[in-house]
């Protein structure tokens, strides 16, 4: 095995740029295989020259540096398509989740104000109404093929002439807008530079020791920052090979690494639950799978003992800071913990910091409970068009996780919870404020809180608490649905309780906190997966 170091020595140096890394790569073996989808590779040639009549069509089509073009579709090698055209012309990709309703996707698309929209047919009809009042309108074209009157992307691409491709893109471009919850209720677009991505990509070849021979499988969402800047930014960094697949499925993950003879993977809590439960008849002994990221302590025996993956790596990032901590694949690994901080394959270069300070912005000492501050070279430019959040998540220079955690002698970081109000579920961060948003509209409704509740599968799961308007009445299943419409399908609820009243603040703010502490409140929610 080469050492991280070793694999980023291999290419010739790069500019930090998307295009910049992806043509340093490309020089090393050009016929080795890049990307793997529904059972047809596309070597590094074959990529490159996609991409290439990708960013004529971007062109040809009005988009420019700074633009921005939605992409709405379950995994496909479309948003990697998109990232390298995109970023050769200096425009920017928005990742769309394909799950979300129209009042979701309305909001990040006109937010946005995106120039066009790649999609799949699926989520065509949402993604034509999201995007049906910004102006000037947005071109459409599909990831699969054309219908209902919409290009297919490749048809475009065949079809453009080729001609020179303008490279306007530079590695302190903004390349990717990655809208995240925020406690506002209001998804914040968190802006992230070429040089970002790129720097990224080797931090996750130090973290896995990713070599040029692995085969990253991809189950995680590409609109999330993890399948982005670990699985894609790390199969670039490494000139190695990303096998994706549309959608993590449970009873076929194991026949699926060894049909694609996956190395390296990554998941979240979740699925790693979800698997342990899953009959062993599906487990595959013939599996490839070497390295794992995302592995949390109550998953380590099984995974090792008997799913036979020796190297089980955990850590810890936000969307706007990914890929601060690691436990280092050579070990130490201390139960429960995030690791130390984490490290680029060059020592030589600065990296991250991390303080744990108290609410005045004082470090805490050894052992004792704050609030993790970060400064790291793989940071956000700041959230799009929203100057007040971008100042109010920095102080003196240091970003503002909202996360409180220890860290003992070692270096060690552990995490303790949650700051803001933010509900982790199915390896997303979601926020309560939006719940209680869009719940809030309902006709029937006059007030609601959205709160954590601890989940069988490790993570939480969302309770709301509904306040009835005056003279009228509304049940679990009405805000189920009216969730389902509104809301993408892991924001919906599970629990909803209906009450009389919700504890306020002398300010009339709801004290969420004292609902959380209510243990019977779950118990007298209706809980809809067992209705349902």
């Amino acid at each position: 095995m080469k050492s991280p170091l070793d694999v980023i020595r291999l290419y010739p140096p790069h500019d930090y740029s998307l295009p910049g890394v992806f043509a340093s790569r490309l020089q090393h073996d050009p016929s080795r295989p890049f990307i793997v989808f529904e059972g047809h590779t596309r070597n590094w040639q074959e990529f490159h020259k996609l991409a290439l009549g990708a960013a004529r069509v971007l062109a040809a089509r009005g988009i420019k540096h700074g633009d921005r073009v939605a992409v709405m579709a379950r995994n496909h090698p479309g948003h990697v398509l998109m990232l390298l055209s995109l970023a050769r012309l200096g425009a920017i990709m928005v990742p769309v989740n394909p799950e979300f309703g129209v009042t979701e996707a309305r909001y990040v698309m006109g937010h946005a104000q995106v120039g066009a929209v790649i999609c799949s047919a699926e989520a065509l009809a949402i993604a034509r109404e999201a995007a049906s009042d910004i102006a000037p309108a947005p071109w459409f074209a599909l990831l699969d093929s054309a219908t209902n009157g919409v290009p297919a992307l490749a048809e475009l691409i065949a079809a453009e002439a080729d001609t020179d491709v303008p490279g306007a893109g530079g590695a302190d471009d903004t390349c990717l807008i990655v809208y995240t919850s925020g406690t506002t209720g209001f998804p914040k677009g968190a802006m992230h530079s070429q040089r970002s991505f790129v720097t990224g990509g080797e931090a996750f070849v130090q973290r896995l020791y990713v070599q040029p021979d692995d085969r990253l499988l991809i189950v995680l969402p590409l609109f999330h920052i993890n399948a982005l800047f670990y699985s894609v930014a790390g199969t670039l960094a490494a000139g190695a090979c990303m096998v994706i697949v549309p959608r993590f499925s449970a009873s076929s993950f194991w026949q699926t690494a060894v049909a694609t003879r996956a190395t390296a993977v990554n998941i979240i809590e979740a699925i790693g639950t979800i698997l342990m439960k899953r009959p062993r008849d599906e487990f595959r002994h013939d599996h490839t799978l070497t390295k794992l990221y995302g592995a949390r302590q109550p998953m380590m025996a099984t995974f090792r003992d008997e799913f036979h993956i020796p190297h089980l790596i955990g850590g810890y990032g936000m969307t706007e800071i990914p890929g601060v901590t690691c436990i280092p694949l050579e070990g130490p690994a201390k139960v429960g913990s995030m690791g130390p901080v984490g490290r680029h394959p060059d020592p030589g270069r600065q990296w991250a910091e991390c303080r744990v300070v108290d609410d005045d912005g004082n470090d805490v000492g050894i052992d004792q409970v704050g609030e993790l501050i970060v400064k790291t070279p793989i940071i956000m430019q700041g959230y799009f068009r929203d100057v007040a959040q971008t100042n109010d998540a920095f102080r003196d220079g240091w970003f503002l996780t909202g996360d409180l955690v220890r860290r003992d002698a070692d270096g060690y970081f552990f995490f303790v919870s949650r700051k803001k109000d933010i509900i982790r579920r199915r390896g997303e961060n979601i926020s309560g404020a939006e719940i209680d948003r869009v719940i809030g509209e309902h006709p029937a409704v006059f007030e609601v809180a959205a709160i954590a509740v601890p989940s069988e599968l490790g993570e939480d799961e969302i309770l709301v608490a509904v306040v009835p308007r005056p003279g009228k009445t509304v049940t679990a299943e009405e805000i189920a649905r009216w969730s389902r419409k509104h809301l993408a399908v892991q924001k919906v609820p599970r629990f909803v309780a209906i009450v009389d009243e919700l504890p306020h603040t002398p300010t009339h703010k709801i004290l969420k906190a004292k609902l959380r502490a209510d243990a019977g409140l779950r118990a007298r929610a209706v809980d809809l997966q067992v209705k349902g």
